[in-house]
């Protein structure tokens, strides 16, 4: 590939500025709703006068902080996109933004996103403040993580409980959220963007295109990608089954639907092209999407419901968490 440059207009389009603010991938803030439904289920104390409100303050809230961090995103990483055969097209590479109306953009949206949030209260206010910050570090250097061989898997899926903390922040600021909660949906998310990176990895092949598009992909091989997504998996599991047998042991009956869906996730990684590498886009995965739904209806319903038959099967040895301490 030739070494292209970027070409940035005296004047940048509208529809080039929206781009790069990825509108299309707020959907990946439904992250939020979990935090909500659980804080509703193991704190059914919580103040929910006005809820509905703040649900969707917050909401967008952490939609437009999420869309300040895409903007930096596509802003400096246009060089690198560059070596990307998909990438390459995207506005800022392809000269359709004006950087410094882009860099303005960044900034514009993190203090509207944070100016909805001061109006849920402090600690949503410093839950969505992080996720900028790891915005920040995970794109600008000296940090510039996402260069940093495992580092760049751990800082971009930290969003995911950072998320789950916002929206259990728009129910109850009272009391902090289980830890193995917050550490089993981290390490859900470094699963999931393993195999994202395991799926680059695969079609940028192991010329040096692949080092000058991701410096932190040169370190890996398909085969360590793999390994680490054998890791994440299995300690999102664990991290998973200590939080239910400590705070909602009903949960259990959902671990095979939880299974099948990152088994479904993995097998998508290894398909040439796949929406593994473009999350955005797992819509277009009509197996998986309702596999999803299905798994997240049954733990849903498992968080309010309670089977009595499990008591038997599964006798407490620890007491359940009391909330209201």
């Amino acid at each position: 590939m030739t070494n292209a440059t970027i070409s940035t207009p005296a004047r940048g389009t509208l529809a080039g500025h929206l781009a790069i603010a990825r509108l299309d991938h707020w959907s990946k803030n439904v992250f939020v709703l979990p935090g909500v439904v659980a804080a509703l289920a193991l704190n059914p104390t919580a103040n929910t006068s006005g809820l509905a409100s703040r649900f969707v303050l917050g909401v967008l809230s952490v939609c437009l902080i999420s869309s300040s961090n895409y903007t930096l995103n596509e802003i400096v990483d246009a060089p690198f996109d560059l070596y990307h055969p998909d990438k390459r097209h995207r506005p800022v590479p392809s000269g359709r933004v004006n950087l410094p109306l882009g860099y303005l953009q960044w900034l514009v949206l993190a203090a509207a996103g944070a100016a909805l949030g001061l109006k849920i209260g402090a600690a949503f206010s410093a839950s969505v403040a992080a996720l900028w910050v790891m915005g920040c570090g995970y794109n600008l250097r000296p940090l510039r993580t996402k260069d940093v061989p495992y580092l760049d898997v751990l800082t971009e899926a930290i969003n995911n409980p950072l998320r789950l903390l916002a929206g259990w922040y728009i129910v109850d600021a009272r009391v902090f959220p289980p830890a193995t909660l917050l550490l089993s949906y981290w390490m859900v998310g470094c699963y999931f963007m393993a195999i994202k990176r395991f799926a680059e990895c695969r079609q940028l092949g192991n010329g040096p295109q692949r080092s000058a598009y991701r410096r932190s992909l040169a370190f890996f091989t398909p085969e360590r990608l793999l390994t680490t997504v054998m890791f994440y998996g299995a300690a999102a599991m664990l991290f998973f089954g200590a939080f239910i047998m400590r705070y909602r042991l009903d949960l259990i009956i959902s671990f095979p639907l939880v299974a099948l869906v990152m088994a479904m996730y993995l097998r998508l990684g290894f398909r040439p092209g796949s929406a593994a590498q473009h999350p955005e886009k797992l819509y277009r995965e009509p197996a998986l999407m309702v596999a999803v739904c299905v798994c997240a209806l049954v733990m849903g319903l498992l968080l309010f419901v309670h089977v009595p038959l499990l008591d038997t099967v599964f006798p407490p040895t620890v007491p359940t968490a009391d909330w209201t301490r």
